[in-house]
């Protein structure tokens, strides 16, 4: 069978601004992959992500050179891997091969993959970075939702979560500080998260230099980001880390995340199953494997100006899995 694999840009503009520890940005800049056989056509979607040395351009190189090698000898999942590092291209194109086959032979992804029906979804909702007041009127803006994810930033984080927790009393809260916290600050921070009843703290410190969390009793989930991209990282991991995130960008596609998915239960770990901004076609794949995940942050078209269409149906936080059209 042969394939041909095109590769496009596309920019989302973002509602307002999104804002955390290590930047702001109000465009989602996404790359999206597109095999085809002539008949039926699989996509997926990638965003390249700085911390993790991907740019825009690098990533569409990427592909592109891999192009030929799909043409020529056709392609599975699995010998992916020995043409793509994990990471955001990978995930592209993984993504739009298990989009093209249960196109082409009528066999949804869920089945193929061997995973339960999908069921419909309460993810959280991300609140930027920003001062205690600021964030205090987002919290308050987004009340109703059930499950607010904070975004930190280091200094002042206690005063912030303070406020997001009296801006939203009865919402449930998880907090993220893509790596702001330091060692002198983090029994602070954490206090402070005690107080305010967070049930989960994502990556707390750098990527690195975690080494503080070793047999940390902390009182509420520590959650592995930064630090945990594929299977193979996991051992290395768990005397520090009560929880994951997987994320596809990381794990490069729905192979390796199923992969993650099955590991990480295996150890016993929590589960949360995130995402970078994107469109519904980069959330698609990742509310197959969100069925059963302790915690569900799939709200990247939620903070969009404009999502594609078809996307996926989101009423309030809910959201539902996605149609034939979209993916899978």
């Amino acid at each position: 069978m042969t394939l041909a694999l095109t590769v496009a840009v596309e920019r989302f503009p973002i509602a307002g601004a999104f804002t955390i520890s290590r930047g702001s940005r109000t465009e989602a800049v996404v790359v999206t992959a597109a095999l085809t056989d002539g008949k039926s056509v699989g996509r997926g979607e990638c965003v390249p992500y700085a911390r993790y040395g991907e740019t825009v351009e690098g990533v569409v190189a990427e592909l592109e050179r891999v192009a030929p090698a799909v043409a020529e000898a056709g392609f599975d999942a699995c010998r992916l891997a020995s043409l793509l590092p994990a990471g955001a291209a990978r995930n592209a194109l993984d993504c739009a091969f298990w989009d093209f086959e249960a196109k082409r032979s009528g066999v949804p992804v869920r089945i193929a993959a061997g995973l339960d029906e999908p069921h419909p979804l309460v993810t959280a909702y991300t609140l930027s970075l920003g001062a205690p007041e600021s964030m205090a009127a987002a919290a308050r803006a987004a009340a109703a939702r059930p499950l607010l994810k904070v975004k930190l930033g280091g200094e002042g984080d206690a005063e912030r979560i303070a406020a997001v927790r009296e801006g939203a009393p009865e919402a449930r809260l998880i907090v993220d500080a893509n790596e702001a916290w330091r060692e002198a600050t983090l029994h602070a921070n954490l206090a402070a998260c005690v107080e305010a009843g967070v049930e989960l703290i994502e990556q707390p410190l750098p990527a690195g230099d975690d080494a503080a969390l070793i047999g940390l009793a902390s009182p509420i989930p520590i959650c592995a980001d930064e630090s945990l991209h594929t299977s193979g990282d996991l051992e290395a991991l768990t005397d520090r880390y009560a929880a994951i995130n997987i994320k596809l960008d990381k794990t490069g596609g729905l192979t390796e995340a199923l992969r993650l998915l099955r590991a990480a239960r295996r150890l016993r770990l929590r589960v949360m199953v995130g995402c970078m901004v994107g469109t519904s076609l980069a959330m698609a794949p990742a509310v197959f494997i969100a069925r059963d995940a302790d915690f569900v942050d799939l709200d990247g078209p939620l903070l969009l100006a404009r999502d594609r269409v078809p996307g996926l149906t989101y009423e309030g936080s809910t959201v539902y899995p996605p149609e034939p059209a979209l993916w899978g």
